[in-house]
C-alpha cells in the first residue's frame, strides 16, 4: 500500500493535469550514502563522541572538508540542506581544542535562533567527549556577567556578524585570549551574505584578519553554503584568500516528489490568476487531512498569519486539537520559537506556517511535505525550503505555488531552472566607497592605521587624508589614529548603506515606536496615506516628519496595500563598458539618479487589482550609483509599425519585465535594483502611468510634454543599483545581457494574456494597450536565432 504522501501526490498530480495547472512534476530519486574513513588525525575521543550520536563513519564530503581544514586550508562546503555540514567544522575545531585547550574558535551564524540551535548540537558532541570544553553564545541577549565569562574562558564563541562588528572587534583588547589563540572561523549560510550585507561583512572580515595579525594568529576559515553558481568566488571575495571547494555530497536522501503548481487564469484578458495564497492553503489541507506533517512557507508575515488563521479554522475545531497548527515568524518571543521547534521535532504539531525564518538550518526534525507559497527570492531559497521536508528514507513532497509575478511565471514555464545547474550568482562589492569609508573608521578605532597599510584592494591613502581633514582621524608618527568622540561601529548597520533610519510611531499607543525603516526606503514606504504593515497589522501613515525622521501611524482594517508611484530620472556620468548588440547598445557605468515619490496605488490583497490612487508631495532624493543600460537604435525603431507613444509604452513594459527577472540571475531582492526609461542625458524620462486612458507624456526640462513633441527619441532602459556607489549588480547584468534578454522573450511568449498583465509587462491598463506587442518586437530584434540556440543549450544543461 502506498504511503499517505504518495497518495496525496498522485491525487494532486492527476487533478492538476486534468485542469492544466501542473507546470512540472519531478521525481528526484533516493540517494545512497557515500562514506569515508575518519581523517587520520581524528582523536579517538571524538570518534567515540560521534559514535554515541550514531555516526560511525563520516560522509565523504565531511571527511574531505574536515581534512582540508585540519591541513590549514580555507574551505567552502556546498551541499544540500540536512547533509551534515555541521560535522565539517565541529570535527577540526574540537580536535584542535582537545589537543590544545588554549585554542579558540569563532562561529558566525546569520540569526540568533540558528546560533542557539547549533550550540545545542555542539554541546551534545562535547558531552560525548567527556572533555570540559566551553562553548557559549554571545549576542544581544547575553547578560553582562555572562559576557565577562565568555571573554575570559569561552573556547568556542557562537555569535552573528552584527555582534562581531559592534560588540567584539571594537573591544578586541578584552578578547585577547580569543584573538591570540584563534584557530578557526566558521561562517555558516554563506549564500545569505550577498549584496549590501555581504559587502559589509567582507569589510568586517578585513578588520577581523587585521586584529588577528595584531594578536599573532592566522585562523582557518570554514564556510558553508547552499547551492549557488559561484560559491568559491563568493567565499574568496568575502575573505580575500584562496579557498578550496567541497561540493560532492555524500549524504543519503529519500525520494522526493517536487511539483510546480500554476494557479488557473481567471481573467484571460488581464492575465489575472487565482490567488496563490488560497491555492497554497488548499494544497496544505490535502496533506494535513492525510495526517502528513507539513510546513508551509509564505513570502510575508501577513500571509503567514492569514494562512495560519485559515488552517486553524479547518483543523482546530475541537478543544483537543488546539496547537496542531502554529505560525513561526520573526517577532515571536524566543521561548515561543523554541517551543514550536521542539514540538515539530516531537511530532505534536501537524502543520507549521513560516516566513523564511525556518529556511535556515534550525533543527525541526524531518517533516514529510513542504508547500512554498510564492517564489522566495532565489532558487537556493526554494531548495533550502524544500529541503525542510525529507527523511533519509521514504518519500517526501515539495510543492511550489507560483504567483502572478514575472519571475514566478518564468519558472513555472521553464522548470528546468529548478532542476538544472544553479543560475544564481552571489555578488558583493567590498570596495563600495560608502561602505569602505565606514569600515575604515571602525578599523582606525580598533587599531591605528599605518601609512601604506592595505585595507582591501583599493588605495585608501586619499580616504584617510579626507578623514583627517574632517578631524575624524589624526596623523602622528606614521599612523592614522581615531580622533572622534563617536563610537563608529554603532553608526554602521550591516544591512544598509545609510545609517539614518526613520522610526515608526503608533499614535494609538502614545506614539510608541513599533519599527524602523532605513532612510532610502522611507519615501517609498511610509509616505503620507501609505498602508504600512508591521507584525501583519496594517497601519495608516498619518504624517511623515522628514526633519525628525519620524513617521506617525495608526492601525486600520483595510483589504488593500499601497504601492508608491516613483518618477525617476537618470543621467550618465561615466561609461565603464560599451558594446553594440542587435538593435541596441548596451553600456555600464556611473550615473546620477534623482527620484521623487509623486503618488501611490491601492492594490487589493486577493486579486492585486488597482482600486484607487493618491497624490504624494515629498522632496527629491538623489544619489550616484552604477547602472546597466540599453539604448535602442533609432533606425530600428523607425522600422517598427508603432508610433512614439506605443514604442515608449513597450520600452516601459520591457523595463518592468527586466526589473522583475534580473534578481533571478543576481540572487538579490527586486528592491536592490530600480529601473527607469529615459535618455542618457536626462533630457526626458517616462512618467509612470497613473490613470487609465492617460495620454503618454514624458517629463522634460520644460515640464510634461507629449512624447511626439520630443526633438530626438532614443529611449534607454536603465537598471541601476539602488545603493549609493553600487554593489556590483549592474556590472553583472552587463555581462549577463544575452541570457537576460532570452529569458525575457521566453516569458513574454509563454504568457497567456492578450495585452499585458502583472506576469509580463505590467497590467494592461497601466502599461498601455500595445505594450506587450511592442516589447515582444523589441526583444525579437535583440535576440537573434543564434542567441536563442545558445541560450537553449545553457537552459538544458544538467550538472
Amino acid at each position: 500500500m502506498s504511503s499517505p504522501v504518495e497518495q496525496v501526490v498522485e491525487k494532486l498530480a492527476e487533478e492538476w493535469k486534468r485542469r492544466g495547472t501542473l507546470a512540472a512534476l519531478k521525481r528526484i530519486p533516493a540517494r545512497e550514502a557515500r562514506h569515508a574513513e575518519w581523517p587520520e588525525a581524528t582523536p579517538a575521543a571524538l570518534r567515540e563522541a560521534f559514535a554515541k550520536r550514531g555516526i560511525t563513519r563520516p560522509y565523504s564530503h565531511q571527511a574531505e572538508a574536515a581534512g582540508l581544514a585540519m591541513a590549514g586550508k580555507d574551505v567552502v562546503v556546498v551541499t544540500p540542506t540536512a547533509s551534515g555540514k555541521t560535522l565539517c567544522y565541529n570535527l577540526p575545531v574540537l580536535k584542535a581544542i582537545l589537543e590544545e585547550p588554549a585554542s579558540r574558535a569563532l562561529y558566525l551564524f546569520p540569526t540568533k535562533a540558528l546560533s542557539q540551535d547549533q550550540l545545542a548540537e555542539l554541546d551534545e558532541v562535547i558531552a560525548g567527549t567527556g572533555a570540559p570544553i566551553k562553548a557559549h553564545t554571545f549576542d544581544g541577549d547575553t547578560p553582562d556577567d555572562a559576557r565577562r565569562a565568555v571573554r575570559a574562558s569561552g573556547q568556542i564563541v557562537v555569535t552573528n556578524p552584527d555582534m562581531l562588528h559592534q560588540g567584539i572587534l571594537p573591544h578586541h583588547t578584552k578578547w585577547a585570549k580569543l584573538f591570540q589563540n584563534l584557530k578557526y572561523v566558521v561562517v555558516d549560510e554563506l549564500h545569505t551574505y550577498r549584496g549590501v550585507f555581504g559587502s559589509h561583512l567582507a569589510n568586517v572580515f578585513r578588520r577581523l584578519r587585521r586584529i588577528c595579525r595584531f594578536h599573532g594568529s592566522n585562523p582557518v576559515f570554514v564556510l558553508c553554503s547552499a547551492t549557488i553558481a559561484n560559491p568559491r568566488e563568493l567565499a574568496e571575495k568575502l575573505i580575500e584568500r584562496p579557498v578550496e571547494l567541497v561540493d560532492r555530497n555524500g549524504a543519503p536522501a529519500g525520494e522526493k516528489a517536487f511539483l510546480i503548481y500554476n494557479p488557473p487564469v481567471v481573467n484571460a484578458e488581464l492575465g489575472i490568476r487565482a490567488s496563490y495564497v488560497t491555492s497554497a492553503r488548499r494544497i496544505a489541507e490535502e496533506f494535513l487531512k492525510a495526517e502528513v506533517q507539513t510546513i508551509v512557507f509564505a513570502t510575508s508575515r501577513l500571509n503567514t498569519e492569514v494562512l495560519t488563521k485559515y488552517l486553524k479554522e479547518r483543523f482546530e475545531r475541537m478543544p483537543k486539537d488546539a496547537g496542531l497548527i502554529r505560525a513561526y515568524r520573526g517577532g515571536l518571543l524566543p521561548n515561543t520559537r523554541r517551543e514550536i521547534e521542539r514540538e515539530l521535532r516531537e511530532g505534536t504539531i501537524r502543520g507549521v506556517v513560516s516566513t523564511n525564518a525556518l529556511e535556515l538550518g534550525i533543527d525541526v526534525g524531518a517533516l514529510d511535505a513542504c508547500v512554498i507559497a510564492g517564489y522566495p527570492g532565489t532558487v537556493a531559497s526554494v531548495w533550502q525550503q524544500a529541503g525542510r521536508a525529507g527523511r533519509r528514507q521514504g518519500l517526501s513532497a515539495a510543492v511550489f505555488v507560483a504567483r502572478s509575478e514575472p519571475i514566478d511565471q518564468f519558472l513555472a514555464a521553464n522548470p528546468e531552472y529548478f532542476f538544472g545547474r544553479p543560475p544564481e550568482h552571489g555578488l558583493v562589492n567590498p570596495d563600495n566607497l560608502s561602505i569602505l569609508v565606514e569600515h575604515l573608521k571602525c578599523a582606525a578605532f580598533e587599531l591605528p592605521i599605518a601609512d601604506g597599510e592595505e585595507f582591501g584592494k583599493e588605495d585608501v591613502k586619499e580616504i584617510l587624508a579626507v578623514l583627517g581633514e574632517r578631524k575624524i582621524l589624526n596623523h602622528a608618527a606614521g599612523q592614522w589614529h581615531w580622533a572622534s568622540q563617536v563610537y563608529p561601529a554603532d553608526t554602521v548597520p550591516l544591512r544598509s548603506v545609510n545609517n539614518e533610519n526613520f522610526v515608526i510611531m503608533d499614535g494609538s499607543r502614545q506614539n510608541r515606536v513599533i519599527a524602523e525603516v532605513d532612510f532610502s526606503s522611507a519615501p517609498s514606504t511610509v509616505y503620507p496615506e501609505a498602508i504600512y504593515l508591521c507584525e501583519s497589522v496594517p497601519y495608516h501613515v498619518t504624517h511623515l516628519d522628514y526633519a525628525q525622521h519620524r513617521a506617525y501611524v495608526k492601525p486600520v482594517d483595510v483589504d488593500y496595500y499601497t504601492e508608491a508611484i516613483t518618477n525617476t530620472s537618470v543621467r550618465v556620468l561615466d561609461i565603464f563598458d560599451h558594446s553594440p548588440v542587435p538593435a541596441a547598445t548596451r553600456e555600464h557605468g556611473e550615473v546620477h539618479v534623482a527620484w521623487r515619490v509623486s503618488g501611490f496605488k491601492k492594490i487589493k490583497y486577493a486579486t492585486r487589482e488597482n482600486v484607487g490612487y493618491g497624490d504624494v508631495n515629498l522632496p527629491d532624493q538623489e544619489m550616484q550609483t552604477t547602472s546597466y543600460w540599453l539604448t535602442f537604435d533609432p533606425e530600428i525603431l523607425k522600422g517598427l509599425p508603432f508610433d512614439r507613444a506605443e514604442l515608449l509604452d513597450g520600452a516601459c513594459g520591457l523595463a518592468y519585465l527586466l526589473h522583475h527577472l534580473a534578481p533571478f540571475l543576481l540572487m538579490c531582492d527586486r528592491r536592490d535594483l530600480q529601473q527607469c526609461v529615459g535618455d542618457t542625458e536626462a533630457e526626458w524620462f517616462a512618467l509612470q502611468q497613473e490613470r487609465i486612458g492617460r495620454t503618454r507624456t514624458v517629463k522634460a526640462r520644460e515640464g510634461d510634454v507629449a512624447v511626439e513633441a520630443l526633438a530626438s527619441f532614443r529611449p534607454t532602459i536603465f537598471l541601476y543599483d539602488n545603493y549609493p556607489g553600487g554593489v556590483g549588480f549592474s556590472q553583472a547584468l552587463y555581462d549577463l545581457h544575452a541570457p537576460l534578454m532570452s529569458r525575457a522573450l521566453r516569458l513574454l511568449e509563454a504568457c497567456p494574456c492578450t495585452a499585458g498583465c502583472p506576469s509580463c509587462v505590467g497590467p494592461a491598463n497601466e502599461a498601455g494597450a500595445k505594450a506587450k506587442e511592442v516589447a515582444r518586437a523589441l526583444l525579437g530584434c535583440m535576440v537573434g536565432e543564434g542567441d536563442r540556440e545558445a541560450f537553449a543549450g545553457i537552459a538544458s544543461h544538467k550538472p
